[in-house]
C-alpha cells in the first residue's frame, strides 16, 4: 500500500512538470479501455456469458489482446520498440485468431514515435504500419470496394496520428529552445552583472586611491610645516592648520560622494550627516575648473606650482574632465610624497580639436619610492585609456619627474566610464 501511494504522488508530481511526461496511470487507464473493448468485439467473452459467465471464456483471445496492448504502458520509455514488439504480436494475433480492437493501439504507439523521434524513423514506423493494415484488410476484407474504403479510412488515421505525434514533436523543441535560449540569456545576464560589478569596484577604488592619497599628503605637508613654525610664526601655523581643515572637510566631502553610490537603493537608506557636509547633498563631480583648487591646496602645503591652461575643452563630457582632473590630482600627489623639499612644479593643459595633452613636471628627487606601490601610477594609466588615451611617466630630461598624459576629447560620456 505504501509503495502504490508513493507510486501515485510520483505521478502526480511529473503531471505537474510543465511540458514533462504524462503519468503513467494515464497509459494504464488507455490499456484497460483499449482491451475492454477489444474483448467485447472480438468474443473473448461470449455474449450469451456476459463478463460475469467464465464458462465461455476465450482464454487464447484474452491472453492475445493483452499482449498486444500491454506494452503501451512503456511507450513512454521506448517508443519504437515497443511499436515493434506490438506490431509483431499484432501480426501473431492475425494469424492465429483474426485482427480486434486491440490493434487500434498501433496507433497510439505510432504517435508516441512519431511525438520522440526523427522523421526517418517517423516515416519508417508509418511503411511498417501500412503494411500492417495491408496485411490485416487482406485476410478481414473482401471485394475490391470495402477494402479500398478501408484501407484509405485505416491510412487516414495512420497519417492523423503521425501528423499529431510530429506537431507535438516540433513544439517540445521550440518549448526546448526557448527554455535554453531563456538560461542562455539569464547566464549572459549574470555575466554582465558580474562584469559591471567588477568594473564599478575598480573605479570606486581608484576614486578613494586618489581622493585619500592626494587629502592626506596635502594635510600631512601642511601639518609638519605647522610643526617646524610652531615657536617662530604662529600666524603661518594657524594658516596651515585653517587649510588642513579646509582639505580634511573637502576630503569628507568627496568621500561622502564616493560612498553614496554605494548606498542601499533597495531600502532607500540614507548617510549620516559628516561634520562640514551639508546635510545629504552630494557634490558635483571635480572637472578641469577645480584644479585650481587643487594647485592652491599643494601651494598651500609649501611647493610652488605653476599652472597654464591653452585652449578650451568645447562641450567635453564630463567623464574626461574628471580623468584629467584625478591624473593632474595623483601626479601632484606622488609629487608632494617624493620629489623632496625645494621642489618647483609645472602644470599644463594644451587642448586640440580632439585631443587634450596633460603635463606634470617637477624639479624634485626624481622617481618615486618603491613604497608607492605603483597603484598611483596604474589608476592614472587606467583614466587614460578609459578615452583612449596614453600616459607616460619616468624621469623628465631636465631634472626631477615627469608625467604625460594624452587623451581623446569625446563630446559624450563613453559607456566604458560609468
Amino acid at each position: 500500500m505504501g509503495m502504490f501511494g508513493r507510486r501515485a504522488r510520483d505521478a502526480l508530481r511529473r503531471s505537474a512538470v510543465p511540458h514533462g511526461r504524462l503519468p503513467s496511470w494515464l497509459d494504464g487507464a488507455l490499456v484497460l479501455a483499449l482491451l475492454m473493448v477489444a474483448l467485447h468485439t472480438s468474443g473473448g467473452f461470449h455474449d450469451s456469458g456476459g463478463f460475469g459467465d467464465t464458462s465461455h471464456l476465450d482464454l487464447v483471445s484474452v491472453m492475445l489482446n493483452i499482449a498486444v496492448v500491454l506494452p503501451l504502458l512503456w511507450r513512454r520509455r521506448a517508443p519504437v520498440a515497443v511499436f515493434l514488439l506490438m506490431w509483431c504480436l499484432a501480426a501473431v494475433q492475425a494469424l492465429v485468431k483474426a485482427p480486434t480492437f486491440a490493434d487500434a493501439g498501433l496507433l497510439v504507439a505510432f504517435y508516441a514515435v512519431a511525438s520522440a523521434s526523427g522523421r526517418r524513423t517517423t516515416i519508417l514506423v508509418g511503411i511498417a504500419l501500412e503494411i500492417g493494415i495491408v496485411l490485416a484488410l487482406a485476410r478481414t476484407v473482401s471485394g475490391g470496394g470495402a477494402w479500398m474504403r478501408a484501407f484509405i479510412s485505416l491510412s487516414g488515421l495512420t497519417t492523423a496520428a503521425g501528423a499529431l505525434g510530429i506537431n507535438v514533436r516540433h513544439r517540445r523543441q521550440i518549448v526546448s529552445g526557448l527554455r535554453e535560449r531563456a538560461e542562455q540569456l539569464e547566464q549572459e545576464r549574470e555575466h554582465e552583472v558580474a562584469l559591471a560589478t567588477v568594473t564599478e569596484r575598480s573605479r570606486i577604488a581608484r576614486e578613494m586611491h586618489d581622493v585619500v592619497a592626494h587629502n592626506l599628503s596635502v594635510m600631512l605637508a601642511l601639518c609638519d610645516g605647522a610643526a617646524y613654525h610652531v615657536h617662530d610664526d604662529p600666524e603661518r601655523v594657524e594658516r596651515a592648520l585653517e587649510q588642513a581643515s579646509r582639505t580634511g572637510r573637502q576630503a569628507l566631502a568627496e568621500m561622502r560622494q564616493l560612498l553614496g553610490i554605494l548606498r542601499d537603493q533597495t531600502t532607500g537608506g540614507e548617510l549620516a550627516p559628516q561634520p562640514g557636509v551639508h546635510g545629504g547633498e552630494l557634490a558635483p563631480q571635480p572637472g578641469v575648473r577645480q584644479i585650481d583648487e587643487l594647485v592652491d591646496q599643494v601651494r598651500a602645503a609649501g611647493v610652488p606650482v605653476t599652472y597654464t591652461f591653452d585652449g578650451d575643452l568645447g562641450g567635453a563630457a564630463s567623464g574626461v574632465e574628471l580623468a584629467i582632473y584625478r591624473i593632474v590630482q595623483e601626479a601632484l600627489t606622488n609629487i608632494l610624497k617624493h620629489a623632496g623639499p625645494a621642489a618647483t612644479v609645472s602644470v599644463n593643459l594644451a587642448c586640440a580639436e580632439e585631443t587634450v595633452e596633460v603635463t606634470v613636471r617637477d624639479t624634485g628627487l626624481g622617481a618615486p619610492t618603491p613604497g608607492d606601490g605603483g597603484g598611483g601610477l596604474r589608476g592614472m594609466r587606467e583614466r587614460a585609456a578609459l578615452y583612449d588615451g596614453t600616459l607616460e611617466a619616468g624621469p623628465s630630461t631636465h631634472g626631477g619627474w615627469e608625467v604625460r598624459a594624452c587623451l581623446r576629447i569625446p563630446t559624450a560620456r563613453p559607456t566604458v566610464a560609468r
